[in-house]
């Protein structure tokens, strides 16, 4: 398990770009047969990736111990979207089959939570956020119709791109989770642009469906204090709620946010005009 803490605006503006990286960026998500885990104090959000290839990955009782509990989820909800090839999660032993581009929200007080793939050759990759709970809303698996899609921006801006909301209050109820998925057209390639901040919640950033050789320019900061990161293939980034989070890629690609924090309005936003950035 990473340890990322809370930065504050002002110590950020200080960081040189080896120092933004460390504080905010992820970029180990998928190791084979593995499970990755980021805990950020920022409203105390847990995500990461299991992808497993030759054998079963669980979701260990000792993580537990390092969050203070009996059990991981004891006091939390989990959401995962699978953005690999076809698989399985198995929850306290109700099996849920979980395809590509499907999600699967497990609510809080889950003990036994485990991970497969339908195919070695291409394995599941189940990308998850987990947040802090009060109480116990169902199992749901959610598909990409299901996913509450909404069209926005325009190809003249180079911005046009639909947006699934896969856990969000429409869909289903949970604590305090929301989790989508936005895919860019073939041509676009802003996201969020123009941006906003949030300071009501936070929100994490994971690109993917990216070639070798391309890259996302993730933007961050205060409006009048933005920086940038470079962000590759299946990576992920930490946006705390006083910053901006936008970006532009060298192709098309597709990204999962999720965020946490005291609401669940998918349309609380601080809208930031193009005029008023630096």
């Amino acid at each position: 398990m990473q340890i990322r803490q809370a930065i504050h605006s002002e110590h950020a503006k200080q960081l040189d770009t080896e120092e933004l990286r460390n504080e905010f960026l992820v970029e180990d998500i998928f190791v084979a047969d593995q499970l990755t885990m980021t805990y950020s104090h920022i409203d105390r959000i847990v995500f990461g990736g299991v992808k497993p290839v030759n054998t079963q990955v669980e979701l260990d009782a000792d993580l537990g111990k390092k969050i203070g509990v009996e059990y991981f989820l004891q006091r939390r909800e989990l959401g995962v979207i699978n953005v690999g090839g076809d698989g399985v999660i198995t929850v306290d032993g109700e099996t849920y089959t979980v395809n590509s581009q499907e999600a699967l929200y497990i609510g809080m007080g889950a003990r036994e939570v485990s991970f497969s793939s339908n195919n070695a050759d291409a394995p599941a990759k189940f990308y998850y956020n987990c947040a802090p709970a009060h109480t116990n809303y169902p199992n749901k698996r959610i598909t990409l119709e299901e996913a509450s899609p909404v069209t926005l921006g325009d190809s003249e801006t180079s911005n046009k791109r639909t947006i699934y909301k896969y856990i969000v209050p429409d869909v289903l109820p949970t604590c305090q989770l929301l989790m989508g998925l936005t895919k860019l057209e073939q041509g676009s390639l802003w996201n969020t642009m123009p941006c906003h901040t949030h300071d009501r919640r936070m929100e994490v950033y994971f690109y993917f469906g990216m070639q070798e050789d391309s890259a996302v320019f993730h933007f961050m900061g205060e409006p009048q204090q933005t920086r940038h990161l470079i962000v590759r293939n299946e990576q992920a980034v930490i946006s705390p709620s006083w910053s901006i989070h936008s970006g532009v890629g060298t192709q098309a690609y597709t990204f999962i946010w999720g965020m946490v924090g005291e609401n669940q309005v998918f349309t609380d936003m601080d809208h930031i005009a193009i005029q008023d950035l630096r």
